[in-house]
């Protein structure tokens, strides 16, 4: 087995065929193409499906995603190392969070790490499903995920990064009283949901709905920046993460609402398959964590 197959592998399962790895790769298709067949002749099964013009990797093709994701992060590792001068840390750490995440905390998180370890590039990118979370791990498919607690795995470990709670944000001119509205007397108008997923949105909605208020529902929408815009454009309202709302409130009407909805969110890793600069990663977000004083 050589790491050039295990490379288009990849590259087949995450472009979903051969046209896009080898457009990615810079090689021809047939280059492509006999890498595959040779790969399958040394596991000794199928790794794909050829579904139309697109490949889908088989039961056996998905056990050998995440494996072979840590080998080429290693490799990485190993070749960063060579090249690095001194002790400091190179690479790349590859991040998922949850789109409904308090996207200062990641921003923070960030910033405090590059400030420390300039020399490692953070790849970010969206937890589309937060219940999936130590599935992304336990399959190597990142060495971190940000997300709302709980969704953590046996043989996995956690940093807890804060508390997020959620605001009523309404169009501009909508009567509501000051401070915080309780639930069953929320406003009947429109609202702006997420559609059904195992998100803290859902949540939210399904408290709503606990209560006994049947409120008309204006747009689902999959994409979390919209929602803002269309609560400022007057189609509904919606629940948004307090610095959003507080962010608006000149321009919204921003309520907090009673019961309060507050998540705790934290980020995820297996300790045992970190890199050398995820092992840093986590000392800062640990290091973080304790200067904020929040309890882990």
């Amino acid at each position: 087995m050589e790491l050039r197959q295990l490379e288009y592998f990849l590259a087949v399962v995450e472009h979903g065929g051969i046209g896009g790895a080898s457009a990615s790769l810079g090689v021809t298709q047939p280059t492509v193409s006999q890498a595959l067949r040779a790969l399958e002749r040394e596991v000794g099964v199928q790794l794909f499906h050829r579904i139309g013009r697109g490949m889908v990797p088989s039961s056996a093709g998905r056990a050998l995603v995440g494996s072979t994701r840590q080998i080429m992060r290693d490799v990485a590792a190993v070749d960063d190392a060579l090249s690095a001068a001194g002790d400091e840390p190179t690479g790349r750490v590859e991040v998922l969070a949850s789109p409904f995440i308090d996207g200062g905390a990641v921003i923070d998180l960030v910033a405090g790490f590059r400030a420390r370890h300039p020399g490692v590039t953070v790849r970010l990118g969206d937890l589309r499903v937060e219940t999936q979370a130590s599935a992304m791990i336990e399959e190597g498919r990142c060495e971190f995920v940000i997300t709302h607690l709980p969704t953590v795995g046996d043989d996995l470990d956690m940093i807890v990064l804060g508390e997020q709670e959620f605001w009523l944000v309404c169009p501009p001119g909508t009567e509501v009283p000051d401070g915080p509205i309780p639930i069953a007397d929320l406003p009947r108008i429109p609202m702006i949901f997420v559609p059904r997923g195992g998100s803290v949105a859902e949540e939210i909605e399904s408290a709503i709905r606990e209560s006994g208020v049947r409120l008309p529902i204006a747009v689902l929408s999959d994409h979390r920046e919209q929602r803002l815009p269309m609560v400022l454009a007057g189609i509904g309202a919606t629940l948004l993460e307090r610095r959003i709302a507080e962010s608006v409130a000149d321009r919204a009407v921003v309520r907090p609402v009673s019961p309060r909805f507050a998540r705790t969110f934290a980020m995820i890793f297996d300790p045992g398959g970190l890199s050398v600069a995820g092992q840093a990663f986590a000392d800062v977000a640990r290091s973080m964590a304790a200067q904020r004083a929040v309890p882990e």
